[in-house]
């Protein structure tokens, strides 16, 4: 269970998801577009990821499904 409040709570940039993954990081906000991960959008306009979102959902893939477009 996660104690940290929202507002505390890391957030990756796509290169960095996208490094954890094994997938490009256009895969990762084509991901976030279709809803298979939650964005936050900085003032900026850019997307971050909650990490303990992608933790979980690498967490929960089989390694076969670590690399490509496969998520989901």
């Amino acid at each position: 269970m996660n104690t940290r409040p929202p507002e505390s709570e890391p957030l990756l940039t796509p290169a960095e998801v996208a490094a954890m993954f094994r997938v490009d990081p256009k895969t990762v906000t084509r991901w976030a577009k279709a809803g298979k991960l939650s964005s936050i959008r900085t003032l900026g306009g850019h997307r971050r990821y909650r990490e303990s979102e992608v933790r979980e959902l690498l967490k929960g893939m089989v390694p076969e499904q670590r690399r490509g477009d496969d998520l989901g």
